[in-house]
């Protein structure tokens, strides 16, 4: 009996973490430009920052600030602060996941 229940347990946790990473969100670069150049641009044309000269998108800065990860980064877009409008109602989920990996993918990429 204790077998079937490792067993089951066993085949319970593979099938959970399978479903779970069948969920997980597709990155989408071009979107995420799209969503950058629609919702931050006005502020952040070419990585840089028209409000706060200082807290430009360069990754040095981003590290500065410690704003050089994707956490970190959908979270200053969801929840704005420091002069910066929150985008957390005006975005879905995957689109704050969207810009937020553009913004990151850009910054190190030193694109801008």
């Amino acid at each position: 009996m204790r077998f079937f229940c490792s067993l089951f347990l066993s085949f319970f946790t593979v099938y959970t973490l399978t479903i779970r990473s069948s969920f997980a969100q597709e990155i989408d670069l071009d979107a995420g430009a799209q969503l950058f150049s629609d919702n931050c641009a006005v502020c952040h044309m070419g990585g840089n920052n028209s409000v706060k000269p200082d807290k430009t998108l360069k990754l040095e800065v981003l590290h500065q600030f410690s704003r050089d990860s994707f956490d970190a980064i959908k979270y200053q877009v969801e929840n704005g602060g420091g002069g910066m409008p929150a985008f957390g109602e005006k975005l879905s989920d995957e689109d704050l996941c969207n810009v937020a990996s553009f913004v990151l993918n850009t910054a190190k990429n030193n694109s801008w």
